[in-house]
């Protein structure tokens, strides 16, 4: 019978920690996701950098970004274990020399669940406190970030008001250059 629950165990063992790592992409997938491609860095002309990504909510194709799933608990802009296990991939990755010299703008989305003005403000603290964490452990100039609340706007999932919907309660980077 040991061998049996012994089995099982780690099986459960393996298939959490499948789950946690599909949930959360590795510090080389948002490095992939993150750094700009040899045409969005190529000009003509010598001297001229690309221009600044648009602000959020604004389309613009050339920006470099990713959609994480950065869980808080509800109503609240207070990081979850799973949500400093995403950051810290996110850390990692911000700090590697493929995107040290790079500007990124954290974008706090949530549902539709409440108001408009209390998602707005919301998703406001949600993106500070996702700055905030990456500033004190690993220690990013806040000069770097740029922390921007979206609220309800520019939903991954289109739903109607009043609709918990986890895959829009998000935080989208977006590399703003150098």
């Amino acid at each position: 019978m040991r061998p049996i629950l012994s089995a099982a165990t780690g099986f459960l063992l393996i298939a959490g920690q499948a789950a946690l790592a599909q949930t959360a992409p590795s510090a080389a997938d948002i490095v992939n996701s993150l750094k700009p491609s040899s045409g969005q860095l190529s000009s003509p002309t010598r001297g001229i950098r690309p221009a600044v990504p648009a602000r959020a909510g604004t389309a613009n194709a050339a920006a470099p970004s990713v959609n994480l799933t950065v869980n808080f608990a509800s109503g609240s802009a207070a990081l979850t274990p799973s949500a400093k296990h995403t950051l810290d991939a996110l850390g990692n990755a911000l700090t590697s020399n493929a995107l040290s010299a790079y500007r990124f703008r954290i974008e706090g989305h949530t549902d539709t669940v409440g108001t408009r003005d209390a998602n707005q403000a919301l998703s406001q603290q949600r993106a500070e406190a996702v700055a905030a964490y990456l500033e004190k452990k690993f220690a990013i100039q806040a000069a770097k970030l740029e922390a921007v609340g979206v609220g309800e706007d520019d939903l991954l999932v289109p739903t109607p008001d009043q609709t918990a919907e986890p895959r829009n309660r998000r935080v989208k980077i977006v590399n703003l250059g150098a």
